[in-house]
């Protein structure tokens, strides 16, 4: 372990749940030298940042939190957007983090001085810093995909994002166009569609829907988890392994996802009446292929007369209305953007140079790639979270998370026996173990056809872990320096 004042100079992009996170496991372990960077007013990531009606988590409570960290009196199974960001806000202050952290500091580059081992940071308000260990926590879901629709910029009424809601925006009574079906307008679409007067859904994919076991803690339940911290970690555990199982059918056995896919057409048969409607919710992709969505209020909401489902193409956006392929004109007030995040651009906007002045998008030019999603060969004491094929569709990324403080604890421990170098992982390996991934991948339901937020420009799947988490686990276990090399500084 590291003593305080040895400890090297750590930069921390990121105030979600890996940067505070790993920020936390830092000063346990005697790392008090760091450094936070977020671009925004105040820590939370994408739970700051997605304040929509109706944001909650598809992941249980006690399973999206930290297992260091365990929360007894979670309202819900599956936790909304704001006791999220409470959770988050609690962390930073029972670990004292606030004094390690720079709000409004937007990196707006990362170039590595081969000279002196060290990570020049430029911000976007031209301040600049210097760091030993550069770790990146800017996540894969926190810059939102603008669609390219002819007109858009011409539109009088209002026009928002929904990881961008305005608030001030009075939805009540209004004609309303949501664009996108995804993960964010199966939450919000329901709670909106009963105050608007009309809602225009424009669904280019129809997304995979199930029931949502979600349901109020009562408080005997909460007293149980605060009082019998052996029953808290065996409800966790039960969870996870729950979870777990469904790898199987993501990643070997897609049978069994057509257990779910029937359960998905019986929730729309019994909820929604009009079969034109019932038929245009289902899909036509294998289930899995994209993000399969849980709810027990879309359905539901489909079924409301004010909600009309558009599935032919958007051709143009109008002065007041939104138009289709058909020439059919829908006048609205608004117009609200679900249509996702720029999820394979990792680290972007983010200018990243490395040895020799390379750029980090250069060495990406063929698709993201890192080692054990972690590190890349020419960026030495770079760590990444929740990086290239390490998201998840089956389980908690609180758990891959974990894996890799772990993992980058063991790296700076590994330094700490060479002063001064910097850790640069071999090409080879790299290399190596990409293929290997993509491999695995080649034979999951996420190669069966569909196009995803999965897939990158080429049609590769640089997003999504292949396989179990605990594998994952083993294989973050510790640093393997053969799998590095050691660079001293060239001064």
């Amino acid at each position: 372990m590291q003593t305080p004042n040895a400890s090297p100079s750590i930069a921390i992009i990121g105030t979600g749940f890996g940067g505070i996170g790993m920020a936390i496991r830092l000063k346990q372990a005697g790392y008090h030298n760091l450094t936070l960077l977020e671009k925004s007013d105040r820590v939370g990531g994408t739970w700051r940042d997605n304040t929509y009606p109706g944001a909650a988590c598809d992941v249980q409570s006690h399973l999206y939190s930290y297992s260091f960290e365990p929360k007894h009196d979670w309202s819900r199974k599956f936790a909304p957007q704001a006791e999220i960001l409470a959770y988050i806000e609690h962390c930073v202050d029972k670990y004292n983090l606030a004094p390690h952290i720079r709000c409004h500091s937007e990196v707006r580059e990362a170039r590595f001085d081969e000279e002196s081992n060290l990570w020049q940071l430029t911000l976007a308000d031209g301040n600049t810093l210097q760091a030993r260990i550069l770790i990146t926590a800017t996540g894969q879901l926190n810059r939102p995909a603008w669609p390219d629709l002819p007109g858009l910029d011409a539109f009088r009424g209002r026009v928002f994002h929904s990881a961008r809601w305005d608030h001030d925006y009075d939805l009540s009574g209004r004609r309303v166009a949501v664009v996108g079906t995804g993960a964010s307008a199966i939450q919000f679409v329901p709670e909106i569609a009963r105050s608007v007067d009309t809602l225009h859904l424009f669904q280019r994919s129809a997304a995979w829907v199930l029931p949502k076991a979600d349901r109020p803690f009562q408080r005997w339940e909460q007293a149980l988890f605060a009082h019998l911290p052996g029953w808290d970690r065996l409800y966790r555990t039960w969870i996870y392994w729950q979870n777990e199982s469904r790898a199987l059918a993501f990643t070997r056995f897609h049978r069994l996802l057509d257990l779910y896919a029937a359960q998905a057409r019986r929730e729309a048969a019994r909820h929604i009446r009009d079969p034109e409607k019932r038929r245009r919710v289902i899909p036509d992709y294998r289930i899995g292929c994209k993000r399969i969505l849980i709810s027990n209020d879309w359905y539901p909401a489909i079924n409301r007369d004010n909600v009309n489902l558009v599935t032919r193409p958007i051709d143009g956006i109008r002065e007041d209305a939104v138009v289709d392929a058909d020439g059919r004109r829908y006048p609205v007030d608004a117009i609200i953007l679900a249509t996702g995040f720029r999820a394979t651009e990792f680290l972007s906007p983010i200018r990243i140079l490395g040895r020799q002045g390379r750029l980090l998008n250069e060495a990406w030019r063929d698709g993201a790639a890192a080692f054990k999603g972690i590190s890349v060969s020419g960026f030495p004491n770079l760590f990444m979270l929740y990086g290239p094929n390490t998201n998840l569709a089956h389980n908690s990324i609180l758990f891959v998370l974990e894996s890799q403080f772990r993992y980058v604890l063991s790296g700076l421990d590994a330094l700490a026996h060479r002063p001064g170098a910097a850790l640069d992982v071999r090409q080879d390996r790299l290399e190596r173990f990409s293929s290997r991934v993509q491999r695995a991948l080649s034979g999951s339901v996420w190669d069966s056809g569909c196009r995803s937020w999965y897939l990158d420009r080429n049609g590769r799947n640089t997003v999504n872990w292949p396989g179990f988490t605990f594998s994952y686990r083993f294989a973050t276990r510790r640093v393997n320096t053969a799998d590095y090399q050691f660079l001293d500084p060239a001064r």
